[in-house]
């Protein structure tokens, strides 16, 4: 069985990051450059209003011509932004953003961001999770089976 998404995020690096929506897209393709990270967060006043991912700046900027020195954030963001409870199972977050095809979720409570996941945060997990099943079952046919609890 999976994990919750908290238990997800506290295994991660607590650090946001984030623009405002006025920023430029050369800001926050910097902010992405540097932190080699896939999407950040546009937060406005401290409140999630959006979200720009790398997918984002090339189809809405680079594609289209457009300066990303420029062009504001707000205009190629994403603002109707889908986000995830820490309380969710992370099979839940998985099947969002397989269903919705995205990469990057923002993890809200209490309407306060605390967190991001992404794909590839919940692929690894979900594959430590099967080798753990895998060295349960290997046990237990190999008659070395001790009923331990789940992979840390």
């Amino acid at each position: 069985m999976m994990i919750k998404v908290r238990e997800l995020l506290a295994a991660k690096s607590a650090t946001l990051f984030s623009v405002a929506p006025g920023d430029s897209v050369e800001t926050a393709l910097a902010v992405l450059a540097e932190h080699r990270i896939g999407a950040v967060l546009v937060l406005e006043n401290d409140k999630l209003v959006g979200i720009l991912s790398e997918r984002d700046c090339a189809i809405r900027v680079c594609l289209p011509g457009s300066a990303a020195a420029a062009t504001p954030v707000r205009d190629v963001m994403t603002a109707a932004v889908l986000t995830v409870n820490p309380e969710q199972p992370l099979e839940d977050s998985m099947a969002l953003m397989i269903a919705r095809d995205i990469r990057h979720v923002p993890v809200v409570e209490n309407e306060r961001v605390i967190g991001m996941i992404s794909i590839g945060d919940v692929v690894k997990e979900q594959l430590k999770q099967q080798n753990w099943l895998i060295g349960q079952l290997q046990a237990y046919i190999g008659g070395s089976y001790t009923a331990t609890s789940k992979a840390a």
